[in-house]
């Protein structure tokens, strides 16, 4: 998000704009979840998970829009849809929420067994790892679900803009 667009090119609302952190929004309530109710760790999985449907709708709409045969549309707004929706639930939804729901149980549970700190002080210290994790586990992930789709999924389609993470 940080690089400037080449000149002409479109702003893609789900890859270049704020929006694209809501879905990270998992990561954050994964992060939180030794001091918030679990509610508000499934709310957070519905905002990412809406933001990965967002996503993929937009890119099947795209791909529709793209002058190409009318015969081969359908297929090319389904392919769009799949190859997105794919790539997002498991790049920004289900591996990082993994991810930092595992490093925050291990940290608590090391906390717990080494230190004697308060409860408070290690489910904070918890949290507080879990939230430095974020950035550091996002672009290590997106490659590895750009690996695995391109040696997976993606050999059984032709190319359709695939959402990589680049």
């Amino acid at each position: 998000m940080s690089e400037q667009q080449p000149q002409g090119a479109k702003l893609d609302l789900y890859r270049d704009t704020w929006v694209r952190y809501l879905g990270y929004a998992n990561e954050v309530g994964e992060a939180f979840r030794s001091l918030v109710p679990a509610a508000v760790v499934w709310m957070s999985y519905g905002v990412s998970s809406s933001y990965v449907l967002a996503d993929a709708i937009d890119k099947g709409k795209k791909a529709g829009e793209v002058p190409g045969p009318e015969a081969g549309r359908s297929t090319r707004m389904t392919l769009a849809v799949v190859d997105t929706f794919v790539w997002q639930s498991l790049a920004s939804v289900a591996i990082p929420g993994f991810t930092i729901n595992r490093l925050c149980a291990a940290s608590f549970y090391v906390l717990g067994t080494m230190t004697r700190w308060p409860l408070t002080v290690r489910k904070w210290t918890t949290t507080t790892l879990g939230l430095l994790a974020i950035p550091v586990i996002i672009h290590p992930i997106d490659r590895s679900v750009d690996f695995l789709l391109d040696s997976s999924l993606r050999k059984l389609y032709p190319s359709v803009g695939k959402p990589s993470s680049s």
